[in-house]
């Protein structure tokens, strides 16, 4: 088992941090696999909202919390315990040459001020990306390029909220960089990554990624098809997506929601990303589709179908059917 320190690579998906992880990975002292979510729910359980579940949630929260409360440090003795389980287990998998763990799951934002708690020494890689980029790849990728954001906002809002929080209150905590500089330079931003890890540089490591294999059922299964070099072709393809009025207008709904503040700690202006969107040739074709998603997107929200669908999949069986609390 290798003595590995854990390091997260924080974004948003779609961001190109699945390329990243990669590059990253190429290099002999760094290991890596596809996505572990394996902190969520372990961190989840001190959450009294965001799970659902047969044995009821809220109970064993409570039950949990009152348990860390006859612990010596309370609260703060659990999540060492979750660390030091994390650690050794990212041991376990990592190659016996590895200084780094790096965990790429982008559901981290939703428990990054956890992690910084957790793992005081790490300082995490944030990869921004111009979200109306991210918001077109995810919508062509997870969507077939129908125009249903709403499946995604607990990453597009929740969890881009609180990683430019935690970015905003602690930046020193953070090696930050963006895509469009990454893909332009790799191999400066990749060295400049390195040394903040206190690695030496490995040049290979951007041509060599591609033999950084992910296997597991979860993370970008396109780009590791798509692409065997760093390549910049990407930059302006969301364009081609955000061509209807309604499109645009949820856009720039997006952009006023980030804001010129939070837009400038990524990186971005918020006056030149839209008027880049409003350049964009508008086309009517896909608006009866886009409202009848948009419809269906308000009904989605408030029944959480998902939910419904597993506890209709018991009814042939006889199974019970329970509540989820």
């Amino acid at each position: 088992m290798a003595n590995v320190a854990p390091l997260f690579l924080m974004s948003l998906p779609r961001s190109g941090s699945t390329l990243l992880q990669r590059v990253l990975g190429a290099h002999p002292g760094i290991s890596t696999s596809s996505e572990t979510w394996l902190l969520l729910p372990l961190i989840y359980a001190l959450r009294e909202q965001g799970i659902y579940t047969e044995y009821g949630h809220r109970t064993a929260r409570s039950a949990i919390t009152s348990f860390c409360d006859h612990l010596p440090d309370g609260r703060k003795e659990y999540l060492d315990a979750v660390a030091a389980l994390a650690t050794s287990l990212y041991g376990r998998v990592s190659g016996s040459g590895s200084a780094y763990f790096l965990d790429k799951t982008p559901r981290y934002n939703l428990i990054v001020d956890e992690l910084l708690e957790m793992f005081p020494a790490t300082r995490p890689i944030v990869l921004w990306r111009n979200p109306l980029a991210v918001v077109a790849s995810i919508e062509e990728t997870w969507s077939r390029g129908q125009w249903r954001p709403y499946l995604h906002k607990v990453d597009l809002f929740e969890g881009l909220g609180r990683l430019i929080a935690a970015v905003a209150a602690q930046p020193s905590r953070f090696q930050v960089v963006r895509y469009e500089d990454f893909v332009a330079d790799p191999v400066v931003e990749t060295d400049r990554l390195l040394e903040g890890l206190g690695l030496p540089s490995e040049p290979a490591c951007v041509d060599q990624f591609s033999s950084v294999k992910l296997p597991g059922p979860v993370g970008d299964k396109v780009g590791i098809t798509r692409y065997d070099r760093v390549s910049q072709q990407s930059l302006d393809r969301w364009k081609q997506t955000v061509t209807s009025p309604v499109r645009k207008q949820w856009c720039r709904r997006y952009l006023s929601w980030l804001g010129k503040e939070r837009l400038e700690l990524m990186g971005y202006d918020i006056e030149a990303l839209t008027a880049e969107l409003d350049a964009v040739p508008t086309s009517l074709e896909r608006v009866p589709s886009d409202l009848a998603w948009a419809a269906r997107g308000v009904a989605w929200s408030v029944v959480e179908p998902e939910i419904n669908r597993a506890k209709v999949a018991r009814l042939p069986r006889w199974r019970r059917v329970v509540s989820h609390s």
